[in-house]
């Protein structure tokens, strides 16, 4: 995020100190989206003070203009981090389901792939991918809680 080995380094000290700092106030469920959030402030906060006093001296029109095209490029750092988590929660779920559904769940889902290229990859039927991912839905229902995804 912050394209600078250097700055990096700074800020991951800092952020490391004021994790520190605030793990006695800390409740520790959701703790990786509470580190990933003060990471990825810290590193923004950083980039707008950078943005405020650059090194190079620019008019501020096009100082201006290079900080929103930064801001409207890019997504939200922290938005990403927090969904790459829930990818890897999501993960971490689908590996407890029976082989047999995870295989499916896994391809239809998270790799994308059509009921053909599923039943082609495993040597099924269309139908029985269909049965597969149906059944697997319903196992998904009866072990799984929404409560366990947020």
């Amino acid at each position: 995020m912050l394209r600078s080995p250097h700055d990096a380094e700074d800020i991951t000290q800092e952020v490391l100190l004021q994790i520190y700092r605030s793990l006695p106030d800390c409740r520790l469920d959701g703790l990786k989206t509470w580190i990933t959030r003060i990471a990825v402030n810290r590193a923004i906060d950083f980039k707008r003070s950078r943005a405020r006093k650059p090194e190079e001296l620019m008019d501020s029109e096009a100082m201006s203009e290079k900080v929103h095209e930064e801001l409207v490029s890019a997504p939200a750092a922290e938005t990403l981090a927090i969904e790459q988590a829930d990818r890897q929660q999501i993960r971490e779920r689908v590996e407890e389901m029976p082989e047999n559904y995870r295989e499916v769940i896994t391809a239809y889902y998270m790799e994308d792939k059509s009921y053909e290229q599923i039943a082609a990859e495993t040597g099924l039927e269309r139908k029985s991918v269909e049965s597969r991912l149906y059944r697997a839905r319903g196992w998904m229902k009866r072990h799984f809680r929404k409560e366990d995804f947020e």
